[in-house]
């Protein structure tokens, strides 16, 4: 059938398989330490933090006070990935918030979380990122002036076609990739942090003087400050969406989030405190591009390598949404809840490549209509609605179920604060300053159950998607697979 029919068993633990029996087809493990780190830390940097400080000091009215919710970003993104570490310890299988939801609370919710990210959430991400990218790439080709819209789609475009060939290839290529251009980056931010510090050293010290005069204290505006700055840190639960194919799981999966995530929690402060120190906040506030503004006041001729660094940070970010957007497409379609050849792998590259092409697609529909901005400045309210749904499954395994099996544990205060913030990111924004985009949102998650009552609930399978599958099987040469989860 297009949509896989499952049946019903212990909901913490995977159903028959169907290929048992037969010679299995698997995704490889071949994501190792390494290779995690720069998952997480590679798909985090991207264009946030050369964009977001201007706006989270806008927000927060002062220099210190705007450290302090980078700060709490960065701990609040740890605590996050600590919880996700656990649940990745006890739910072995890849596919991150949605197999945890589907996991633990059911079909219904998992299914519209899966709509909602496959449809919306994930192409817009990685449309807003190759857009980022394709506007620093080619803006050395129009000095002077801005780039024309038509160059920047187009480069964009490019971007997201590249990114599906390296994927669709090699799963060993894609984190190649990653971990290079995660070198690069890390590099470019060092760059940063080094003139921060010389400029300190040197006594540029005044922005940081009477550094909490004029403190913001509204919850709307602390709130969208967090917004600003968590954009920078997204990617923190990136490794949850791989689980399969990690090598040892258990041990890579805990130890790849405590070496990533304060490593980019640190890069940041510096990073901030270096744009800090080269500028005033009035100059920081009126910078379009906080990164380009530094490059030209410390680096001087130099300048240039800012806009390249910032291009091959969000090409790599790029490439590490895209290589984990593709996999929630991929286990969605194995559960029944997406078309069946979503579900597929190559038979000779193991790439989930009809996941990956469906991405890319949605993506390039995105770019091309122009009107994803509105969606991607919402992307916070419906990742953290996903992300309390989430870790409230933790605490209700914490509490009910102790006794299942896990090779880490988190202090269960850990999830309870991250829940807590979780509903304030959620519903401190509409109670201060409600607006409509927010009402769009919820009723397009809400638009799922037209799909999922026909589809999955009662199984009705138009006969000429059979036909479809059966051809597109044989064109993309694919395969089903089996799970590879304990």
């Amino acid at each position: 059938s297009t949509m896989r029919e499952r049946k019903a068993t212990d909901p913490l633990h995977s159903p028959t398989d169907p290929t048992e029996g037969k010679e299995k087809l698997r995704l490889k493990q071949e994501v190792g330490l390494i290779s995690g780190v720069s998952l997480i830390a590679g798909t985090m940097i991207g264009s946030g933090i050369f964009m977001s400080p201007e706006w989270v000091l806008h927000h927060m009215g002062n220099p210190a006070s705007s450290l302090l919710i980078w700060a709490a970003c960065g701990l609040l993104a740890m605590f996050g990935a600590l919880s996700y570490a656990e649940l990745g310890t006890i739910i072995k299988e890849s596919g991150g918030e949605y197999i945890y939801i589907l996991r633990i609370f059911g079909s219904f919710p998992a299914f519209l979380f899966a709509y909602t990210s496959v449809i919306l959430v994930r192409p817009a991400g990685l449309a807003a990122v190759c857009l980022s990218f394709a506007e620093y790439a080619i803006a050395p080709f129009y000095p002077g002036c801005s780039s024309p819209q038509v160059a920047i789609k187009c480069t964009a475009a490019a971007c997201i076609l590249i990114l599906t060939i390296i994927n669709c290839l090699n799963v060993r290529l894609a984190t190649s990739v990653m971990n290079i251009f995660t070198a690069a980056k890390l590099l470019a931010l060092l760059v940063i942090v080094v003139g921060g510090l010389v400029l300190l050293a040197k006594g540029q010290t005044q922005s940081f003087q009477n550094g909490f005069q004029g403190t913001t204290a509204g919850i709307g505006a602390v709130g969208v400050a967090f917004y600003q700055g968590l954009w920078s840190y997204d990617g923190w639960n990136n490794l949850n969406y791989v689980t399969e194919e990690l090598k040892k799981p258990e041990v890579t999966l805990p130890r790849a989030l405590m070496i990533a995530i304060p490593l980019v929690t640190c890069l940041y402060l510096l990073v901030n405190v270096s744009y800090l120190a080269a500028m005033a906040p009035s100059e920081l506030l009126s910078s379009g591009a906080v990164a380009v503004t530094w490059g030209d006041k410390v680096l001087g001729s130099w300048a240039w390598l800012i806009s390249l660094s910032v291009a091959l940070s969000t090409f790599g970010s790029s490439n590490g949404t895209f290589f984990s957007g593709g996999r929630v497409c991929y286990i969605a379609a194995r559960e029944g809840h997406m078309p069946d050849i979503l579900s597929m792998a190559h038979v000779r590259r193991l790439t989930p490549s009809p996941a990956l092409l469906f991405t890319s697609a949605m993506s390039l529909i995105m770019i091309i209509s122009g009107t994803f901005t509105s969606i991607v400045n919402f992307f916070s309210f419906i990742a953290w609605l996903f992300y309390g749904m989430t870790i409230s499954g933790l605490l209700y395994l914490k509490i009910k179920k102790p006794e299942l099996p896990r090779s880490y544990k988190v202090p269960i205060i850990i999830p309870i604060i991250v829940l807590m913030a979780a509903v304030y990111l959620v519903l401190a924004p509409i109670i201060d300053q409600p607006q409509i985009e927010i009402l769009y949102i919820v009723l397009f998650i809400f638009s799922g159950i037209i799909f999922y009552f026909p589809l999955v609930r009662f199984k009705y399978h138009p006969r000429f998607l059979q036909r479809v599958t059966s051809h597109l099987q044989l064109l993309l040469e694919v395969a089903p697979t089996s799970r590879d989860a304990d």
